[in-house]
């Protein structure tokens, strides 16, 4: 009994296979093209997964520990709003002289994002009067001024966070009679990582400049 014996016809039938099937520019083409969407997908997945992993910087707003509130209730971390970039502005919602025109502003800036780069950014406003600013009052300014968009994000936290969050943005406010403040107008963009990118600062002021560093860093997400 001979062992390892295979049928020629099979070997012929294999043969013809490959030489119609291999010879066929058609199917090389395939299977180069199938061969380059695969490696392109794992070096697309390599990268997210490496801008996931990326360690914070010292400089990121993202180190902060500190919890807060949004108008829909839910608690976070400002660590929760990583890989956005974030357009940030302090106010209180009881204000009638200066935080009017700083929301006017935001809306200005959000309206001007180009749309292919506006779901890379977020809009948030920080309450400098926690106590009366509740998510019950946010959401009701929110949809008082037309921020009802999952672009904007309103929050609020305790008195010690607010004030921590202030110093980081450079922002001065004093309460200076039970139910105002004096405060910094300041428009803040931090980049995707956390970092402080860019300042405008006073009211009505020409935005072009805050507008272009947004869209810069939102290009980058792209």
């Amino acid at each position: 009994m001979k062992l390892n014996q295979t049928n020629p016809s099979v070997i012929g039938d294999c043969k013809r296979f490959f030489k119609i099937n291999f010879s066929s520019p058609k199917l090389i083409f395939l299977i180069v093209a199938s061969l380059f969407i695969a490696l392109q997908s794992c070096n697309k997945k390599g990268e997210k997964d490496t801008d996931d992993d990326k360690p914070i910087s010292d400089l990121s707003i993202y180190n902060l520990p500190s919890q807060w509130t949004n108008q829909d209730g839910q608690n976070l971390e400002m660590k929760d709003l990583k890989g956005k970039v974030l357009v940030m502005v302090m106010i209180y919602t009881s204000c009638k002289a200066a935080c009017p025109r700083l929301v006017a502003d935001m809306r200005n800036i959000e309206q001007r994002i180009p749309a292919k780069t506006k779901d890379n950014v977020k809009f948030v406003l920080v309450s400098i009067d926690p106590e009366v600013d509740t998510p019950k009052r946010l959401k009701a300014f929110a949809a008082e001024n037309k921020m009802t968009g999952d672009q904007w994000v309103f929050l609020r936290s305790t008195e010690e966070n607010t004030r921590e969050f202030a110093a980081v943005l450079a922002v001065n406010y004093k309460k200076i009679d039970p139910i105002d403040f004096s405060h910094s107008n300041i428009i803040s963009v931090f980049n995707a990582e956390g970092e402080l990118a860019y300042q405008q600062e006073g009211l009505g002021v020409n935005s072009d400049p805050t507008i272009s560093k947004i869209t810069e860093e939102a290009n980058k997400l792209n």
